[in-house]
């Protein structure tokens, strides 16, 4: 038999740790209102992030890497060793032949920065850009590899980088979500809506598709016969029931995020219709974006969106180019030529319109711009060339650039080999690049963390290390 003395004793630690537990899950969630505003962690310009997702995997030597030598040895096996590992490196034990860039490169800017002429437009901003070179990712393959960049790891159910952002920041308009997505109208991307879900974060944090034909959010309309008073009253009375069963169980932040959904979903229906509808924008800009030209229409409209969503204080707008890994992606395995020069035809005015738009409106220095995609492209291909050969996937060949905010601009971080293959040096991993994002957002990696399954998560995982030379400070 225990002693009362001896029973407390024995049970101090094990109580203590129970409450322990409860106050961190408490200060994980420190607002029971999840779209509240909340302060950054560092002082940092921008105040709202618009993620530009290309889907398939853009050829870096195509378009922003310009690499001589490749051409040089255009038709000839790829020299020396690499250290490369897993699905490349048996593609380069085996027969193949480099396959050098079509395309004319020229340098841009007081950066000498040399692009592609696929993208003339985008190249007019490059002293606003900085690229990151050599970027690494765990897995070759489109789904995980999507996934690993959109929310930091290649397996489903973690959270997207968008979900983080909102999740640190809050928003700054009441009236719409602060996590937007407008995907290509054409279809979804891979991992669809996994690509922007809130994976183990609170359900308020996921995305929220925005639609391009008919209700531009789904179950945003009032039931026919429904009028709003008749709404609010529906609204009011639920309201006061669920905040009885709240007030029971002040602990039950799912509940106090549902009843805020409700009410941002009524408060919605007054803003988003005239928010989404682009017939309010004057001619001069319709024609900016290429809304009067059909190739570049659909990504031009995305682009108009964003910067309208940017305008009205969402915090975080991703756009997605690319539908799955068919042909109408950056999937490039063959025909990289023809190909990239439609895909490439279809985004250059748009986002170079977006940089422009959001420069002319004094917006630029407040909202972080990235450009990014799942994966890069080799060098070579198997064989010997015929026909019109492709680029096949490359985990270690990544390109991302940004722009606005704190982002150094003109800067160059890392760099690849005279292929295009792999990082020159140390690789840059994709944790790196989210921990970076993050600073950008003046959000620190170490403290942006949420309690789930007994340990503490992050957008990083184990951790990233920031690319201080791309931040103006």
């Amino acid at each position: 038999m225990y002693s009362r003395r001896s029973l407390l004793a024995n049970t101090l630690n094990g109580l203590g740790l129970l409450a322990l537990t409860d106050l961190l899950q408490a200060n994980e969630d420190s607002s029971s209102k999840p779209f509240a505003p909340r302060p950054q962690h560092l002082p940092r310009k921008a105040k709202r992030c618009i993620f530009l997702f290309m889907q398939g995997g853009v050829s870096q030597m195509d378009s922003f890497e310009y690499k001589p030598e490749l051409n040089r040895l255009h038709g000839q096996r790829i020299p020396g060793s690499h250290d490369v590992r897993g699905e490349i490196q048996g593609r380069i034990s085996h027969p193949h032949s480099l396959i050098g860039s079509p395309f004319q490169f020229k340098q841009y800017g007081e950066s000498k920065r040399y692009v592609s002429e696929l993208f003339p437009k985008i190249a007019g901003h490059v002293d606003k850009l900085a690229f990151i070179h050599g970027i690494e990712t765990d897995n070759p393959n489109h789904g995980p590899s999507t996934l690993h960049v959109t929310t930091g790891s290649q397996f489903p159910g973690h959270a997207s980088v968008g979900s983080w952002v909102t999740y640190g920041l809050g928003t700054e308009n009441d009236n719409m979500p602060a996590y937007m997505v407008i995907q290509d109208p054409r279809g979804a991307p891979v991992n669809g809506a996994h690509t922007w879900g809130n994976g183990f974060l609170p359900a308020a944090y996921q995305g929220t598709l925005l639609r391009n034909e008919g209700t531009p959010i789904l179950n945003l309309d009032s039931p026919r016969g429904v009028g709003s008073k008749r709404q609010r009253g529906e609204l009011d009375q639920l309201k006061k029931l669920n905040q009885r069963y709240s007030d029971r169980f002040p602990h039950a932040t799912d509940l106090e995020a549902r009843i805020e959904s409700y009410e941002l979903a009524y408060r919605m229906q007054s803003t988003a219709p005239e928010l989404v509808d682009l017939s309010f924008e004057p001619e001069h800009i319709h024609k900016l974006y290429g809304l009067d030209n059909p190739k570049t229409a659909g990504f031009g409209k995305q682009c108009l969106m964003a910067r309208r969503l940017a305008e009205s204080g969402v915090r975080y707008t991703m756009l997605i180019h690319g539908v799955q890994i068919g042909g109408n992606s950056w999937d490039h395995h063959g025909d990289v030529k023809g190909r990239m020069v439609r895909q490439s035809a279809e985004v250059d005015t748009p986002v170079a319109a977006l940089l422009t738009d959001l420069q002319q409106r004094d917006m630029l220095k407040d909202t972080l711009v990235v450009w990014a995609s799942e994966m890069g492209r080799t060098p070579f291909a198997p064989g010997n060339i015929g026909g019109t050969p492709g680029r096949d996937h490359n985990k270690y060949g990544l390109v991302m650039w940004m722009a606005g905010g704190n982002v150094k601009a003109g800067t160059t971080i890392g760099g690849t080999d005279d292929f295009s293959l792999r990082a020159a040096e140390e690789p840059i991993h994709i944790r790196n690049v989210h921990a970076t994002l993050l600073d950008l957002m003046g959000l620190d990696d170490e403290l942006l963390r949420y309690l789930h399954a007994g340990r503490y998560r992050r957008l990083t995982d184990i951790g990233g290390e920031i690319l201080h030379d791309m931040i103006d400070a």
